[in-house]
């Protein structure tokens, strides 16, 4: 403990330029600070600060001890504080954002049972397709699908997600089943338009890459789930995930096209403003998530509408 104090006393020293301001800032007298600086330079050889009547400077040496203490102190802090995280209870306000069809079905399902573990937790959920400003709106956590971009933010993978391209049967009767993803161009296809969270278009893999093709219908909107009944009311071809069309898809209420040309899975994460002092309600909800949705058996059961 001596060694670290001796190293604090030395960075205030250099960042506030006199032993009597050290002194203030630690609440000790000045010749304690004295002390802690003859006592390291003792125990390291060397000479670190310069002493005169009007001003302290630092040496050669000092120069160089002086990053790599700041540094030590720094990791020092961050590492209790995480570990003093890691004890708390959590408490607080909890803000979430999702995608409004996902979330339904599975972040707010599982949101009972996180505020009865944690009851000094109060949760508020906001659902919607849109990209919410995790800073600006201060949300402490978004549930986000897809390709996040080159955003900045702290991304934890929480499950996969794969996208199938689907239709109603009496549609495909109608107008036909696509063979190649260039076949849409003749087709009607149902999807967010330009302003929503698919502006690349939709994903296939062709002659081993993965590629983007441009869409097109008479039907476009911004809400997902409203996609979804147009889709089963034979209204067009959709993009949409899986987690939201199995059960259609074991009904026969919906037919899968393209399936030899599938994108990979893309994610579904749970995105964070920063990675320090992460508070303990945003772990632990993260967390649950997590283990949700780890669970195979947690997908094959029946969705909430």
């Amino acid at each position: 403990m001596d060694r670290f104090k001796q190293l604090q006393t030395f960075v205030d020293v250099a960042s506030l330029g006199s032993l009597s301001a050290a002194a203030r800032a630690e609440g000790v007298a000045p010749a304690m600070i004295g002390r802690r600086i003859d006592a390291l330079e003792s125990r390291l050889g060397v000479k670190l600060l310069v002493r005169s009547t009007r001003r302290i400077s630092l040496t050669a040496e000092g120069s160089a001890l002086l990053e790599d203490a700041q540094r030590i102190l720094r990791d020092l802090n961050e590492s209790e504080s995480l570990v003093a995280q890691g004890s708390a209870r959590p408490t607080g306000l909890l803000r979430v954002t999702a995608p409004a069809g996902f979330g339904r079905r599975h972040v707010a399902p599982l949101l009972p049972g996180y505020a009865e573990r944690y009851p000094d937790v109060g949760v508020t959920l906001d659902l919607s397709d849109r990209l919410a400003d995790l800073i600006e709106e201060r949300y402490d956590c978004a549930v986000r699908i897809g390709d996040l971009g080159n955003s900045g933010m702290v991304a934890v993978r929480l499950a996969d997600n794969q996208r199938v391209v689907v239709a109603a049967p009496a549609y495909l009767r109608r107008h036909g089943t696509p063979r190649v993803p260039a076949d849409l161009a003749n087709h009607h296809c149902l999807s967010f338009g330009s302003q929503g969270n698919q502006p690349r278009g939709w994903l296939f893999r062709v002659n081993g890459q993965v590629a983007a093709y441009r869409v097109s219908g008479r039907l476009e909107c911004s809400d997902g789930s409203v996609l979804h009944q147009w889709t089963l009311a034979g209204c067009g071809l959709a993009w949409r995930s899986m987690w939201e069309v199995r059960q259609d898809l074991e009904s026969g209420r919906l037919e899968t096209v393209l399936d030899e040309y599938r994108a990979p899975p893309n994610g579904i994460y749970a995105v964070l403003p920063e990675r320090k002092h992460i508070p303990a309600r945003v772990r632990a909800f993260v967390d649950m998530l997590r283990e949700a949705y780890a669970d195979p058996a947690y997908w094959a059961a029946p969705a909430i509408a």
